[in-house]
């Protein structure tokens, strides 16, 4: 019998993280274009369509779905019987696999790993290691689930130990309505139950990558427990009106996957790890005929949809015109068209620009009456003027926005997600406002970046601070210079609505 090379499984893997970065898979597609046809919120269903549109558009022009390219989590199945010709460790190989696939020169993907979690927070520069687990299992092949997440939803991983008799569907749904949209919805939930506290945490992960099937299971019907709280759990996830992007709506979640484990008969542990709407993972089996090959999903999945019908509705911004009576007709759930001036700038900028502030120093970049982006591009590649640039979750930026406010003058911030109390309060004080850019959108929202320089902190590589030039970027206000937040209003008004006909 032939036997599994080190190369086959590099090579497969390097393979397996490009097509998933610019592929969806079909299931999943399918899941988002059928909850868009059923979306009654507009915005919501404005939200989707450029999810589905930047879907497509990456999925032709082979490029990432979002910037966040993810940490590489793999899962190996070794069979105790494979004939396997390795001489590495399978986390060396598997992370040479994962260096390969981050670094190819067509689509190179962010490296979004830091080697010290404690201190300076040094990026790899090539997203290794990767986050390994792996399984003995019979057979004679090596089976390999590889999947990228971001880390957006990744944040938002929740663990507790509920009592014998605890409810494991209460303790999802109050928990799901805790997290805000800086998961990216709609996605899918994965749920594990049993075991001890890291093998419920890896239910859960697994569970991500079953095939999408809500649908079907609603259609026929539960058969068993397991089935039953996974209706149960979309039913009342989706009944909480979070929407898409957290703007209300019908979905919240496409679909919810549970696996359960035998557990000590005084616990009840619970994992719950959301996937947003770039959900990227890929399966492939290795018997020592070569590495994997992937077969690219048909373009027929996506349904026809116009933006410009919707763009035709929005009205345009200019960026370069920040004045205080622009800023207060600004209202929340309202669709813009950027143009003009936008900093980029998000965790790493802050801390600095709040450091060189408290020594007095003058900032690089004056953002009086200005707007920046939070968001850390991917690296551009033949004539882009940027990579995908979608945007990263705002409330780590909280903690820095009365300062930056108050000492720079900023008018306006674009990201993603809803704003914590703090920047709430600060928005308000400064009459300023806050705009959300789609999540999961990236590759769409860069074709409105029109040219890109950098100004200021090179050297912290995709968190340096660029000066964009922008046309037509598509936002939502989402915070108003009152402080009024459709993340907060949005979902109320839909839960309502919800209930009134149930």
């Amino acid at each position: 019998m032939p036997a599994i090379t080190e190369e086959h499984v590099i090579e497969s893997i390097a393979e397996a993280l490009q097509y998933i970065s610019y592929y969806h898979p079909a299931d999943f597609v399918e899941a988002m274009s059928a909850a868009w046809e059923r979306e009654e919120n507009k915005g919501a269903r404005d939200a989707m369509a450029q999810i589905l549109v930047n879907s497509r558009m990456c999925a032709m022009g082979r490029r990432p779905i979002c910037q966040d390219t993810g940490a590489a989590n793999i899962h190996v199945k070794v069979g105790v019987e494979a004939p396997l010709k390795l001489k590495r460790s399978l986390q060396e190989i598997c992370d040479e696999g994962t260096r390969r696939g981050y670094q190819r020169d067509t689509n190179p993907l962010r490296a979004s790993v830091v080697v010290d979690p404690f201190g300076a927070r040094r990026n790899s520069g090539d997203n290794t290691p990767c986050m390994l687990t792996v399984e003995m299992v019979a057979g004679d092949t090596v089976e390999v689930e590889v999947a990228a997440k971001g880390g957006g939803s990744e944040n938002k991983a929740k663990f507790t130990t509920l009592n014998p008799s605890g409810n494991v569907a209460d303790w999802v749904v109050e928990t799901v309505e805790s997290l805000g949209a800086g998961w990216c919805p709609p996605g899918i939930l994965g749920i594990g139950v049993g075991g001890n506290a890291d093998r419920v945490m890896a239910l859960a992960k697994q569970a991500l990558s079953e095939p999408i099937d809500m649908a079907e299971l609603l259609r026929r019907g539960p058969k068993d427990r397991s089935e039953e709280l996974r209706c149960e759990i979309y039913e009342r996830v989706n009944a909480l009106g979070i929407g898409a992007q957290g703007l209300g709506g019908v979905t919240t979640v496409l679909d919810v996957k549970v696996k359960s484990f035998p557990t000590h008969a005084a616990s009840l542990p619970v994992g719950l790890i959301p996937n947003c709407a770039a959900t990227r993972h890929v399966h492939f089996t290795l018997d020592g005929s070569g590495q994997a090959e992937f077969t690219p999903p048909s373009m027929d999945l996506y349904p026809d949809i116009l933006l410009e019908a919707a763009g035709a509705q929005s009205r345009k911004l200019d960026l370069d015109n920040l004045t205080d009576d622009v800023l207060a007709s600004l209202t929340p759930g309202e669709t813009l068209l950027l143009s003009g001036t936008l900093y980029t700038g998000r965790d790493a900028a802050h801390k600095r620009m709040i450091e060189m502030l408290d020594r007095g120093e003058a900032l690089p970049v004056d953002l009086r009456g200005k707007a920046i982006y939070y968001v850390g591009p991917v690296d551009a590649v033949g004539d882009e003027a940027i990579g995908p640039a979608g945007p990263t979750t705002s409330t780590r930026m909280d903690k820095f926005t009365d300062r930056i406010l108050a000492d720079t003058g900023l008018k306006l911030m674009v990201g993603k997600a809803e704003r914590g109390p703090a920047a709430l309060e600060a928005i308000a004080k400064h009459k300023a406002a806050y705009l959300i850019a789609v999540g999961g959108a990236a590759y769409l929202v860069s074709k409105a970046i029109k040219a890109a320089k950098p100004v200021a902190f090179e050297d912290l590589g995709m968190e340096a601070i660029y000066e964009l030039r922008v046309e037509d970027m598509p936002v939502t206000v989402a915070v108003d210079t009152d402080g009024n937040s459709i993340h907060r209003t949005g979902p109320a008004e839909w839960k309502k609505k919800i209930a009134e006909r149930v």
